[in-house]
């Protein structure tokens, strides 16, 4: 296994970044090569799944996914996403968490760990370096653009 941390300080208020972070389809609009599809009706929350498929044509890899913890963000509580891995490539676990930060803005920390079918375990600090670079850019469009890939980045994103 593999575990990474992620962490981002945007300016939008928690409510809008959870909103933006929990938009399955837009994280795949984000990872370059991947495809996600949300397997389950909505709205969002525990039971949810979904998978992302990273790949070009048959060649690549699905990461099959389940939202087991679902707590948005409330005045003074922190919101917090657990998914759990359970592709027959890709094992592990996600936690996103969102929390107010200064000045009306929010605080991010995504923590994942994970290991790859295929890849031993001496390679885990490789894994979570890529981890870090690939889930720290998505992190940063989903933030900056709102989620939906389309329109120009709303600034809400600092470091």
């Amino acid at each position: 296994m593999s575990r990474f941390r992620v962490v981002r300080v945007a300016a939008a208020p928690p409510e809008e970044v959870w909103r933006r972070l929990t938009d399955w389809p837009a994280h795949g609009r984000r990872v370059p090569l991947t495809r996600t599809t949300v397997l389950t009706p909505g709205p969002n929350g525990v039971g949810t799944r979904f998978a992302a498929r990273t790949g070009v044509g048959p060649v690549g890899f699905e990461d099959s996914m389940e939202v087991v913890r679902w707590e948005p963000p409330r005045e003074g509580r922190a919101g917090v996403c657990r998914l759990e891995k359970r592709g027959r490539a890709v094992r592990g676990w996600a936690e996103i968490e969102v929390a107010a930060g200064a000045a009306g803005g929010s605080r991010v920390v995504w923590t994942e760990e994970l290991s790859v079918r295929g890849v031993p375990g001496v390679c885990g600090p490789l894994l979570a370096r890529a981890g870090r670079v690939v889930f720290g850019r998505a992190l940063d469009g989903l933030l900056r653009g709102g989620g939906s890939g389309n329109g120009p980045p709303s600034n809400g994103l600092s470091y």
